[in-house]
This record gives C-alpha cells, sequence and structure tokens, in this order.
C-alpha cells in the first residue's frame, strides 16, 4: 500500500518558514589598526680578547766556564753528563724534564729507567743529537773538549762548577733551579736544608769528644789506601759533624795515606767508603797491622755511602746527618 505525505503537513511547514523573524546582521567590527612595535636596537656583545700567556722572559746565566749562556725559556729537555748534576736536577723537581744521563747516575731509581749517552769521559755524540735536547748539563768531571764538541753541534751546554762548601751548593741548586724553572720549590729546599744544617752544629756544640777519623776511599793497597785530605766535602761534612779527619793535613784533596802513618794516628772511627765496593770490616780486621787500631777494636770500622759526599748535590745533607750519626747515635733523635 502506498503511503502519501499528508498534505496539511507540508502546509504546516511552509507556514512556519514564513513566520519566522529575519536574521539580524551582525555589526561590523571595528577595524584596527596595528601599530609597529618599535624597533628594538640589536645588542652587539662583543668577546673579551683572551689573554694570552706572557712569554718567557730568556735566562741569561754565566756558567761555569765563565760563559753567558742563553735560554728562551726553562729546558724542557735535558741531557745530563754527571751523577751530581743528575741529583741537583732531581733534587730541584725538574725530573720530567730529564731525557738522558750518562752510565753513573744511578739515583735517584728514577734516572735509571733513562737512556744513557755513554759515561763522564765519553759521550755518544749521536745519540745526544737524536735526542734532539734544548740544554746539556756538564760538571768538572766532564773535560774542556767534550764540552767543546757537544757546543760545536749547535747544542746549547752549560757547565756547573763543582762547589767547595755549602753555600756552593745553595748557589748551584739556585743555578739548576733557574735554569728548568723551579725556582721557588728549590728555595723551600734550601730553607728545610740550612735548618737540619743547624740543628746538627747546636747537637755538635754540646759534644764533649772529638772522634779522631780515617776516611777510606780505596785500599786495593791496604798498606797506601787513599783517602781524602783538605779542601773536600768529605772533610768538610767529618768536621762538621764533629770528628777530626787524620788526613785534613794533607796539601793534596786526594792522596795515598800510609799504613805507618795510620797506625801512628790511631784513628777512633774508620769510614768505609769503598764499601760499595765490597771491602767490609772484617776485612779491615784481617789487614796485617790493623787488627790492633781502636777503630778495629772497639768496632768502629763503619760502611758508608761515598755518593753521599763525593757528589757535590742535595745528598750532602744526608751524609752530613748520617756521619754524625755514626759519631754519636745517641743525638740523632733530636734533629731527624
Amino acid at each position: 500500500m502506498k503511503r502519501f505525505f499528508p498534505l496539511f503537513a507540508l502546509l504546516l511547514v511552509l507556514s512556519l518558514a514564513a513566520c519566522a523573524p529575519a536574521a539580524v546582521e551582525a555589526p561590523a567590527a571595528p577595524d584596527v589598526v596595528e601599530e609597529a612595535a618599535p624597533a628594538v636596537e640589536e645588542v652587539v656583545i662583543e668577546e673579551a680578547p683572551a689573554e694570552e700567556a706572557p712569554e718567557a722572559e730568556p735566562i741569561v746565566l754565566k756558567d761555569g766556564l765563565d760563559r753567558t749562556i742563553t735560554l728562551e725559556g726553562p729546558a724542557q729537555a735535558i741531557i745530563s753528563l754527571a751523577p751530581s748534576n743528575t741529583e741537583l736536577l732531581y733534587g730541584v723537581g725538574a725530573g720530567e724534564q730529564v731525557i738522558a744521563r750518562e752510565d753513573f747516575s744511578n739515583f735517584p731509581e728514577a734516572a735509571l729507567e733513562l737512556p744513557s749517552i755513554g759515561n763522564t769521559q765519553e759521550q755518544n755524540l749521536e745519540i745526544i743529537v737524536s735526542l734532539e735536547p734544548d740544554l746539556v748539563l756538564a760538571a768538572d768531571i766532564n773535560a774542556p773538549e767534550q764540552i767543546a764538541a757537544i757546543e760545536e753541534l749547535g747544542i746549547t751546554i752549560f757547565k756547573i762548577s763543582n762547589p767547595t762548601d755549602l753555600d756552593g751548593l745553595y748557589e748551584n741548586m739556585r743555578i739548576v733551579a733557574t735554569l728548568t724553572g723551579h725556582e721557588e720549590e728549590t728555595e723551600d729546599w734550601i730553607e728545610t736544608a740550612k735548618a737540619r744544617v743547624t740543628a746538627v752544629e747546636e747537637t755538635i756544640a754540646q759534644a764533649e769528644t772529638t772522634p779522631t777519623v780515617f776516611y777510606e776511599l780505596d785500599a786495593t793497597d791496604p798498606t797506601s789506601p787513599w783517602t781524602s785530605g783538605s779542601g773536600t766535602f768529605i772533610d768538610t761534612l767529618i768536621t762538621m759533624a764533629g770528628g777530626q779527619n787524620i788526613a785534613g793535613g794533607m796539601e793534596a784533596a786526594w792522596a795515598k795515606y800510609s799504613q805507618e802513618e795510620l797506625i801512628i794516628q790511631d784513628p777512633q772511627i774508620i769510614l768505609l767508603g769503598d764499601a760499595m765496593w765490597g771491602f767490609t770490616p772484617q776485612m779491615v780486621a784481617e789487614r796485617p797491622g790493623w787488627e790492633e787500631l781502636t777503630a778495629v777494636v772497639n768496632a768502629q770500622v763503619l760502611p758508608f755511602n761515598d755518593d753521599l759526599v763525593s757528589r757535590p748535590g742535595p745528598r750532602l745533607i744526608d751524609g752530613l746527618w748520617i756521619v754524625e750519626k755514626h759519631f754519636d747515635p745517641g743525638n740523632i733523635e733530636a734533629w731527624d
């Protein structure tokens, strides 16, 4: 059955539509004039120029040959031609700047790890050149010809003269410190060293006796052993430590001492500087004619590290300490 939309419904819809009010048009929004934002001035922040590290001032010093030596700045690649110089370099704090040594530089232990360029009397110039050092440090033990040969290669070489007293040692420390840029810590070391020396002097001032001492350098021939006379650090340190070097009256710094004179002087203490070469107190006691010496009878034949007094370096202060300890063990705690 077909369905027809009712006529009256259609008429009703049309009638309602005709009676609806007309739509009111919303008023137009007023025109808005946009003002341009004020221009912002661009601020350019300029970075301050980086401060350049001040250029190192040239180092100008006279060496032991009275030559004026100039370095552009503290040396950073140094070769040492003598054990004393090696100890000076490490003593001022420049160990990391040392790139090579000679054969006998055995202290500190770190030095043993460095390559060797030969010995104190003969160096391998090819190795020296290949290492490109900016400073070679020579000593009195090196011949002038050796120094000249290295200088001719265009390498800066500076000679350190052996000191004759502790003030000379301090001055050498300052020279090496200046060459390597370690002045401040070296002055601290010198201050401490002087305090140790003063403590020894104060201890010795209270001593009631002065032991007589024989320093044995080499007794390969026990009838005339080598010893140290005046003008040496061995003689100086024995005296400073409160002893009397029986060979101190010799004119020569190093000389043989007759067994006859040794028996006459009859030292109370014998320091074996040749202990590092195998000489022992027992061997001394077995030498014909030595068995009646006071030092032998009283067991005062004492092994001693000769490097402490024969190398003019910072360990001279340790040498003084140990010599005094041998002379008067009871006082050592007062200034250790």
